[in-house]
This record gives C-alpha cells, structure tokens and sequence, in this order.
C-alpha cells in the first residue's frame, strides 16, 4: 500500500511510514476486513465510512506536520486519520458528533495503544476552542464552506485541510493562516465525502 501511495504521488517520508505503521483492518467491521487496504471508504456503520488510505495519505501530507504541533481533527469516525496524525505530531484533539462512533474510536485507540489522542463528543463544526489555537485542523467530511470558528481557532502560520463544496462532490482544500492572519487557499484533490453535519455545516 505504501509503495501504492508513493507512486500516485505522496512524497513526504513521515506520512508514508505513518500509513505503513496503522493496521487499518482493525478499524473496520469483521466484514470488511479483507478489503481494509483497498483504495476506497468503506462503511463502519452509523451511516459513515473510513476514509481511503490516499485521501487520509493527501490530508496528511498537506497538513505538513514536523512532530511538535497540536492537531484539531473533526470527524472521528473509525479513528483512522486520527491514527495517523498521532505518529505526525504530539497531540491529537478529534471531535465526533455520534456517541457510538466516539466510543468504538476511544476503544480502537486503546487496543492499538495510542496514548496522544483526546476524544471529544460533539459538535465538531464549533471546534473545540479550550485547546485553541491549533497549528493544524484536518476535516474529514464534507462541508459547504470552511466552518468560521475552525479558522479562528486555527494558529497563524497554521494550516486547515478539508473538504468543501456541495454536498453531492467536494475540492480538498488547504487554507493556510500566515502571519498577519491573512487566509490563503490551495486545492489538492476533487474529492466526495460523507456529510459534515453541524451548526457551520450541513443541518441534520
């Protein structure tokens, strides 16, 4: 898979050796096992998916981690890109807005002995602004717009990676905010994500 993921274009070392390092079948409902390394979300219940290794892989690398930062992630899910992000940087704060999906991610976390990850129950679309500011937010369902408190929350110099557009297919996006503030967007990748369900997303 790593070997895949170097070809289609992920250049940067560390997220490689991160996706090489998490066993993505332990993430997913027995059923789905024997397809956890293919290149697709797959559904892990709730009516939500795990996202695929490239697009997790693309989130990753755009969020161009160096191991001391803080990360916002919204959308735990399985607790895949949450995973990932714990070998990229110190600390990981992961909202869910479902009480089942947050219980299944702490108890994944824990098998697998990942100890920097916080999960947090609620509104991820708010963010989580008691561990603010962040040097980077991932967000892994999709959305109109980038939601207005994630940006205000995210550091200067800091960098915002999801996905956003209409409902029905999004652009991966990263937002950089440079010193004096001032936001700066890129696009990555066209891209189709679950729904980002909140008050600064789509309404439930």
């Amino acid at each position: 898979m790593v070997a895949q993921l170097a070809a289609r274009g992920v250049r940067d070392r560390r997220v490689l050796e991160a996706l090489g390092q998490v066993e993505r079948h332990r993430l997913l409902p027995e059923a789905f096992e024997h397809r956890a390394y293919e290149f697709q979300a797959l559904p892990i219940g709730e009516g939500q998916t795990i996202s695929s290794p490239d697009i997790v892989a693309l989130s990753s690398e755009a969020l161009a981690l160096r191991g001391h930062e803080t990360v916002l992630e919204v959308g735990t899910g399985s607790a895949y890109q949450a995973i990932v992000l714990s070998h990229l940087c110190a600390r990981v704060i992961t909202i869910e807005r479902l009480p089942a999906l947050a219980r299944q991610a702490r108890q994944a976390l824990d098998a697998l002995g990942v100890r920097n990850v916080a999960v947090c129950l609620g509104d991820g679309t708010r963010g989580r602004v008691e561990y603010a500011p962040y040097d980077a937010i991932v967000v892994t369902a999709g959305g109109p717009v980038a939601p207005p408190p994630l940006l205000d929350q995210l550091a200067r110099g800091g960098r915002l990676v999801g996905p956003f557009g209409p409902m029905q297919a999004q652009r991966l996006l990263r937002i950089e905010k440079d010193a004096s503030g001032q936001l700066q967007e890129q696009a990555i990748a066209d891209c189709r994500f679950v729904a980002l369900i909140g008050e600064y997303g789509w309404q439930a």
